[in-house]
């Protein structure tokens, strides 16, 4: 049985359904039977094992792996946000809450003196 280290997708656990069968079309056959059986002994994802077993299919009758690289960039993981966001330097948010009918005094949690 293939570990989740040899798994020639990195990252397979966490990828959903929806991606994963854009990126076994990288895979040969080989690559392709070491998820089957791990798909199988793991999370037996039925439509992921009948899409794979397809694509095995396809490519045992002699189709190609598409171009390109299943470890590449993933859309699914966004990088890292160099921006902070709104939190100020001295770890608190800025209190964005709006006044409640229009009165500074009647909102709970705003400091009308801090501004």
């Amino acid at each position: 049985m293939t570990s989740r280290a040899g798994l020639p997708i990195p990252d397979y656990d966490h990828l959903p359904e929806g991606s994963l069968t854009h990126r076994i079309r990288t895979l040969d056959a080989d690559g392709l039977q070491a998820l089957i059986e791990y798909e199988r002994a793991h999370a037996h994802r039925v439509q992921v094992v009948q899409a794979m077993e397809h694509r095995l299919g396809e490519l045992r009758d002699g189709a190609d792996p598409s171009g390109g690289d299943p470890a590449a960039a993933q859309p699914e993981h966004a990088p890292q946000a160099a921006d902070p966001g709104p939190v100020a330097s001295g770890g608190q948010t800025d209190n964005n809450q709006p006044l409640r009918h229009g009165v500074a005094g009647h909102t709970p949690n705003r400091d009308i003196r801090a501004r």
